[in-house]
């Protein structure tokens, strides 16, 4: 089960207001947990549970899977274009704690320059721009979770 597919199973167990999912596979078990009362609060739980032969497998290096590509957008009423989350996760402004964030409001970007990282599952996702522009506006506080297709960046193509 990739990623896509999990993302979209938590979308519908959301939707389906169904209180808690459990779905068990050969080498995956996940867990969605939502509350009924209105609330937006999701728990997904996912376990992968090595085979015993396949023990060794499981241990080894696994190669990363490339991103799918960031997803842009024309603001609504609006010249300015918006980059938006490829994945679910954590955003995050710099490479790491003790560097210089990659992007500012202002900063002029060209299609391939790193606007930010994304932490899913323990790997960290460097998104990139697939535009060339300004940035006008940072519409997610560093460290903070995101979502797919959450809006990340204001960018201006002129």
């Amino acid at each position: 089960m990739d990623l896509k597919e999990i993302q979209n199973l938590i979308k519908f167990v959301a939707n389906s207001g169904v209180a808690e999912v459990k779905l068990e596979m050969d080498d995956v078990k996940i867990t969605i947990r939502t509350t009924l009362e209105g609330s937006t609060t999701e728990t997904t739980y996912v376990q992968q549970v090595p085979a015993q032969n396949t023990l060794q497998q499981a241990l080894a290096p696994q190669p990363v899977a490339p991103v799918a590509p960031v997803a842009v957008a024309p603001a609504e009423d609006s010249k300015y274009i918006v980059v938006k989350s490829p994945i679910i996760g954590t955003f995050y402004r710099k490479p790491s704690p003790d560097k210089a964030v990659f992007v500012e409001v202002g900063t002029k970007i060209a299609v391939g320059d790193v606007l930010c990282v994304i932490e899913a599952m323990k790997l960290f996702n460097e998104i990139e721009s697939e535009i060339s522009g300004k940035i006008v506006k940072i519409l997610v506080d560093d460290m903070s979770p995101v979502e797919f297709d959450q809006p990340l960046f204001l960018v201006d193509p002129s």
